[in-house]
């Protein structure tokens, strides 16, 4: 039987942290034996926002390392470089005339991040890839012909986006050529700063917001002794989001033992923090060595990364090209001359 296929991506915008690995890599590894996967740095999408140029070229390389430590497997999956596959923004044009200004206008993280970059100061540069994007998001799905896209909740407006395209494009051009991406609904693990446990867990807040999965063991277990526990307001609805947090971490890292027996402490009314501090640190380290000690392994020979990034990148070109040349036959495009 024919493996379905899955299509989830990453910008590169600084290291993987907790909430990323949990939420979304984590599954990424391991899914790979069920599913046909494709997996992409979307560098392409990071220059929607305010960037520098050399920190995108280092960060982007840094992303397909990381993944790679975390166990993305070139031999099971496919992983690319999205600017490396120029077949993304062609189709991406193709569907900015197929896709609606009214259903782009609806999409809540183009207000959202637009509000961010007005809220820095008037006159603030807000581009129109920002506005788009969500169509070259549909042409990264589509371009493989995905069938399944990893989503939390929070992410399903953009994957109706990406139906509505294919959808529309079948219809416009008479043939049911591009698949209907469906959710593949993931449980997220709910991670909020330790720092403020009433935000999510962000790079955006600064750096005592979030904990990298590759952070150097001091520092990881200083930002864990300082976690925000309780806020000194009296919790009347159970256990306060600091403490919740903690658990969280605890349960996220299949410490299942442990978090019995810090939750019936917590019952008992016995728990104390720097007991649960301690083990959500102990189960950090364990779990972020290993990543750590790889990705520097991969990061010691440069060139041997960039020339794996242009080696994967080139296995995933050959499937886009296939869609492009049945997508340009399709809409009146003439054939390219190879």
């Amino acid at each position: 039987m024919t493996k379905k296929r899955v299509l989830s991506c990453i910008q590169p915008t600084g290291e993987i942290h907790l909430g990323n690995y949990f939420g979304a890599v984590k599954n990424w590894v391991a899914i790979q034996d069920t599913y046909e996967c494709f997996y992409g740095v979307v560098d392409l999408h990071a220059m929607t926002m305010p960037y520098d140029p050399k920190a995108l070229k280092q960060n982007t390389l840094q992303m397909m390392a990381e993944l790679l430590a975390c166990g993305i497997d070139p031999e099971k999956s496919t992983l690319f470089i999205q600017s490396l596959v120029p077949q993304h923004t062609e189709l991406a044009w193709i569907f900015n005339c197929v896709a609606s200004y009214g259903e782009l206008s609806r999409m809540t993280q183009f207000k959202d991040k637009s509000d961010q970059i007005e809220g820095g100061g008037k006159g603030n540069f807000i581009s129109a890839g920002l506005f788009t994007y969500p169509v070259l998001q549909a042409a990264d799905i589509l371009v493989y012909m995905a069938n399944l896209v990893p989503v939390g909740k929070d992410q399903v407006q953009h994957l109706e986006l990406s139906r509505n395209i294919a959808i529309r494009f079948n219809k416009q051009f008479g043939e049911d050529f591009f698949p209907e991406p469906q959710p593949l609904l993931t449980e997220i693990p709910k991670l909020v700063s330790l720092a403020d446990p009433s935000k999510k867990m962000s790079k955006s807040l600064g750096e005592k917001h979030y904990v990298s999965l590759f952070e150097d063991e001091n520092r990881l277990r200083k930002k864990v002794r300082s976690a925000v526990t309780d806020t000194g307001e009296e919790q009347r609805d159970g256990m306060s989001p600091g403490v919740e947090n903690l658990f969280n971490l605890i349960k996220a890292c299949e410490k299942s033992e442990a978090y019995d027996l810090l939750i019936k402490d917590y019952h008992n009314g016995e728990l104390k923090y720097k007991e649960l501090k301690d083990t959500v640190a102990e189960a950090l380290v364990e779990l972020t060595t290993p990543f750590r000690q790889k990705k520097e392994e991969l990061l010691k020979d440069k060139k041997q990364i960039e020339s794996l990034a242009l080696r994967l990148s080139e296995k995933a070109q050959d499937v886009a090209a296939d869609t492009i040349r049945k997508v340009r036959s399709l809409t009146g495009l003439p054939r390219y001359a190879k």
